[in-house]
């Protein structure tokens, strides 16, 4: 799998994990111990831990057109 698939694999992760935890914290709010403002800042961590994977993507390419690669 590149690195651009694992990218937007988190991002889809991420997405789903805070619209299913969001729609169970507000149908049965006493399921779990976790806030909305929780939720979102563990889905953002989520999609963050695969950040350097897409960043080092971008700086690829930008190193391609710099020294004219392919």
């Amino acid at each position: 799998m590149n690195g651009k698939k694992v990218s937007k694999l988190s991002m889809i992760i991420a997405g789903v994990w805070i619209s299913v935890l969001s729609i169970v914290k507000g149908l049965w709010p006493g399921s779990f111990n976790l806030t909305v403002d929780e939720i979102i800042k563990t889905g953002i961590t989520l999609a963050a831990l695969f950040s350097p994977v897409y960043l080092s993507i971008i700086l690829d390419k930008i190193k391609d057109i710099k020294i004219g690669g392919k």
